[in-house]
């Protein structure tokens, strides 16, 4: 059972839990372990059961999901956050990444897409579409500075290019022939040295910067 993705639900309509909660028990490697109706009860269940995944709508009445992300990051949760969203529009789903989500999905993705959205990002993954992250990259951003890249060592900026082209850590110690926990370590120091809230954020500036190229 320690394979088994604990995955929350958080969202405003009844059906659409009821629907994901259908289709994502039956996946052998995933279990819903709660739902929840807005962002501040997102925010309560996802503090209480601590899942590996929480699956969150943006717009929702009793409390969004951009404030939920929020606020998970300020108590240090370390659920990857996967939205799932009817808003397509960057103004709904830019704000989101930036606030810590791990990426997003359609409400209307395939069944068996959703499942693999939800692996890649309790994998370390970032999902990021290229419209979307052309529209992160083209906004002034709060985090970051161009010169802080001389503070990286050199195997910190090869971790920081392997992230950039979505690698996990896995995937990052089995490419640079590491330890897992030292990848994590290095990870670690990357975001605390660029000042850096998440990998999305690493990710972006790793494009900005020319690490990734």
């Amino acid at each position: 059972m320690s394979d088994v993705i604990r995955v929350l639900l958080v969202d405003d309509h009844q059906v659409v839990r009821r629907g994901l909660r259908t289709f994502l028990e039956i996946q052998d490697d995933i279990e819903v372990v709660g739902e929840a109706a807005d962002g501040p009860a997102g925010v309560a269940r996802a503090e209480e059961l601590r899942p590996d995944v929480v699956l969150m709508d943006v717009k929702m009445p009793g409390g969004d999901g951009v404030e939920a992300l929020r606020k998970l990051r300020e108590l240090g949760n370390p659920a990857r956050v996967l939205i799932i969203t009817s808003f397509t529009e960057q103004r709904t789903v830019v704000p989101a990444l930036r606030a810590g989500a791990a990426g997003y999905v359609h409400k209307d993705i395939d069944p068996t897409a959703l499942a693999g959205a939800i692996r890649s990002v309790h994998a370390g993954h970032v999902l990021l579409q290229p419209e979307v992250a052309g529209a992160l990259l083209a906004q002034e951003t709060p985090y970051g500075g161009s010169g802080r890249g001389g503070q990286l060592t050199e195997r910190e900026r090869e971790v920081l290019a392997l992230i950039a082209r979505g690698r996990s850590n896995r995937e990052i110690a089995r490419d640079l022939v590491l330890s897992e926990k030292t990848v994590k370590t290095h990870v670690s120091n990357i975001l605390m040295k660029l000042d850096l809230a998440d990998r999305t954020q690493a990710a972006l500036w790793a494009v900005r910067h020319g690490v990734a190229d």
